[in-house]
């Protein structure tokens, strides 16, 4: 039995829980803080401070932006397990982050997207090692994983509440630098966190799972310099104008891609990665979690975009004097998630002890059917907005139901990631999993291009479009995880027999 087998400390967990709590609550208030923000920066006029970009290219931006921010979780992944270990990743990752919110709070246009690029490659080597080092603290026997991804997702949204309402004030009041500027300290209060009590970890991540030799070391670290050296020659040519860039039409070749590079990867894995017969089993498993994942981020993260841009133009935000600021809007759903996952973590224990838990692909499917009626709400909002703006309570019913689907999907997919996955690939695997965020994102993005501020009368057909597309894939997943729920019930079986002591 291992020593976090015994740790009950935080709240009945690990201690080194506490430490990635903690840290991964700041990262996120430097991410949500900024992104809340991105799509009305961008749409806002010169003079007031924003952009003036259309919004079909400013949600494409929003998009590309997003996706390509959990896009690189996928190398971040794979540079941890073969290279540097999670612990490593996570502490450059921040600091790649914390500097690219300080380029953003430079006030210059070029050095935004400069910015934005930083972001990106700091959090693709943060973001999946995090995860995966969550899972590492828990024996695959352990049934306090659930709960302790559960009680970790409480920390993401305690970050992204704090970043919405500490960064949405700043940019009403002082500016957007400013916004980006709380951002950078947000991230650097995360490392001081991470730094100070790595020691909580008891070696989980300390080193890669699967070392490369001395030489592929060697050429892994050119190859990745030359990666970088070929995006600054490319940034450069575009800041210069050299070089020109449709984010429209880059959205939809991006999308495409990301899918392809998914099944190549997956499939990799599955043929080459000599992997047992109950191993394939899981990798089926995954690859369900995985779809219903890229079409519930494809109609959750609306909430930066089209959401977002509801409710700057069309909800009536006055509480006497005082107008609300549009991104606080947003902390609907981090306060719903923080009041209402220490009842979900003791809901999945409660079934636990009475031997009925659902499959990882039943529950899936129920949190895409939830989060698809949120855009039900939305159809009556937009009907109702083509005769004035409308009330606060439309917006906070649809968040409402994307967060009882998001605690129903996502922090149970993260923790099927961790137990399905085959153990010397579960960076890869949980890298690979957050590819699907990238690709719900970038969906994300086509669809609220779709949303057009100038014309109330296309709002509803929009939002039945996702409505839709959300509850006919969430029964689908549904009917297909009752067939998967064996599979995984065997990968299960096979981790514990072969770490029969925890180990």
């Amino acid at each position: 039995m291992t020593p976090t087998e015994m740790d009950k400390s935080f709240l009945g967990h690990p201690k080194g829980l506490l430490t990635l709590f903690t840290t991964e609550m700041w990262e996120r208030m430097s991410y949500y803080g900024m992104r809340g923000l991105l799509v009305l920066f961008m749409t806002a006029a010169i003079a007031e401070g924003g952009l003036a970009i259309g919004t079909a290219t400013a949600v494409a931006i929003y998009g590309l932006y997003t996706a390509s921010v959990y896009f690189m979780g996928l190398p971040g992944g794979w540079i941890a397990d073969r290279m540097i270990g999670s612990q490593k990743a996570i502490w450059y990752g921040g600091i790649i982050i914390m500097c690219g919110h300080i380029v953003l709070a430079i006030p210059s246009d070029k050095s935004f997207f400069i910015g934005l690029i930083l972001v990106v490659l700091g959090t693709g080597l943060l973001k999946p090692n995090i995860s995966a080092v969550v899972g590492q603290l828990y024996s695959s026997q352990d049934e306090r994983r659930d709960s302790g991804y559960a009680l970790y997702y409480m920390g993401i949204n305690i970050g992204s509440l704090i970043g919405y309402t500490v960064c949405g004030w700043l940019y009403e009041n002082q500016g957007i630098h400013w916004a980006f500027g709380a951002s950078a300290i947000g991230m650097a209060l995360g490392l001081v966190v991470f730094w100070s009590t790595r020691e909580n970890l008891k070696g989980a991540g300390d080193g890669p799972a699967a070392p490369l030799s001395e030489s592929a070391q060697k050429k892994s670290w050119l190859a990745i310099t030359a990666f970088l050296a070929v995006l600054a020659i490319i940034t450069l040519l575009m800041l210069s104008g050299q070089l020109s860039f449709d984010p429209i039409v880059a959205s939809k070749f991006v999308a495409v891609t990301f899918v392809g590079i998914f099944f190549i990867y997956f499939f990799w894995v599955y043929f080459l990665g000599n992997l047992s017969p109950v191993e394939k089993k899981g990798m089926w498993a995954f690859m369900l979690v995985c779809v219903a994942s890229t079409m519930f981020w494809s109609g959750f993260e609306q909430a930066g975009s089209s959401l977002n841009l509801f409710g700057q133009d069309f909800t009536n935000r006055m509480v006497g004097d005082f107008e609300i600021p549009t991104t606080w809007l947003q902390n609907v759903n981090p306060f719903f998630i923080i009041t209402l996952t220490p009842f979900f973590a003791i809901f999945w224990i409660w079934l636990g002890k009475r031997m009925m838990t659902p499959g990882y692909g039943l529950k899936m499917g129920v949190g895409l059917i939830i989060m698809g009626l949120g855009f039900v709400v939305m159809i009556f909002a937009a009907d109702a907005a083509s005769q004035g703006k409308v009330a606060i309570f439309w917006l906070v019913m649809t968040y409402f139901l994307h967060t009882v689907g998001e605690l129903v999907l996502s922090p149970i997919s993260l923790s099927a990631v961790s137990k399905l996955s085959p153990p010397r690939f579960l960076g890869q695997m949980m890298g690979l999993f957050v590819l699907t965020y990238s690709m719900g994102n970038i969906i994300a993005g086509l669809m609220a291009g779709g949303f057009d501020p100038e014309n109330v009368a296309e709002m509803p057909a929009l939002f039945k479009m996702i409505a839709t597309f959300a509850i006919g894939v969430g029964a689908v997943v549904f009917l297909v995880g009752m067939f998967t729920k064996g599979w995984e019930k065997e990968v299960e079986m096979a981790n514990a027999e072969r770490v029969p002591d925890g180990s």
